[in-house]
């Protein structure tokens, strides 16, 4: 079964503009208010997930925290234990340290992708609530639109009973809305895309500089136990 990242990709990848056709040739809006019930359904179901992934973050994020600690406090009493000639209980806490440090790190590098994870699936949470309000708007136009169409065509019946046809205003006011219509979610694709591609760039810069603090904090620690 597809994942429910890969259903909301489907929903995004959805061609709204031939959805907006089909709406026209039909004069019905089933068509969006299908899509609009999917996006809905989804956005229940990437909460869920998302909320899901958030609660194993925290929880990697603490054991690294918890296991870093314990090899900090382990990093400064061998050194203490070493000064006191204590060798066989600074060999045993060194060993200790390193299987600490071990699980430290991979506490550390599980956290940092499901973070990644994480971020991913909270801006695809806002993109897809972008596009079902923005669904939801050009619903309510694509009505007023398939009203005017079908005034417009009792007119033209009328007119035509009465041989005034010629010279009619056509269905310029219909094509001005539609236009607008596609608009309207061709800038909302636009400002979607650019989100994604500053959410990438936001993870990089923070995994990167999380690598930094850690290595700064590993040459305090060093340091400190050092002038002990």
């Amino acid at each position: 079964m597809p994942s429910i990242l890969q259903k909301v990709q489907t929903l995004f990848s959805a061609n709204m503009h031939g959805m907006i056709d089909r709406a026209l040739e039909t004069n019905s809006l089933r068509v969006m208010d299908e899509y609009i019930r999917q996006v809905e359904r989804n956005l229940e179901a990437l909460e869920d997930s998302a909320a899901t992934v958030g609660g194993t973050v925290r929880t990697l994020k603490r054991k690294y925290e918890e296991f870093s600690s314990q090899a900090d406090k382990l990093d400064r009493d061998i050194d203490t234990l070493i000064l006191r000639g204590k060798d066989d209980l600074a060999a045993a806490a060194q060993a200790e340290l390193n299987t600490k440090q071990e699980l430290a790190q991979e506490y550390y590098e599980q956290w940092q992708q499901q973070e990644e994870q994480y971020q991913s699936m909270l801006a695809m949470r806002m993109r897809l609530e972008g596009r079902l309000t923005t669904i939801k708007q050009e619903r309510e136009k694509m009505r007023s639109l398939l009203e005017l169409a079908e005034t417009k065509k009792v007119m033209t019946k009328t007119l035509k009973s009465m041989d005034k046809l010629e010279g009619s205003s056509g269905d310029q006011e219909i094509d001005s809305l539609l236009d607008s219509i596609y608009a309207q979610i061709d800038q909302e694709d636009a400002r979607a895309d650019l989100a994604a591609r500053k959410l990438t760039d936001q993870i990089e810069d923070t995994v990167g500089i999380g690598q930094v603090e850690l290595q700064l904090e590993e040459r305090r620690s060093r340091l400190l136990g050092g002038d002990k």
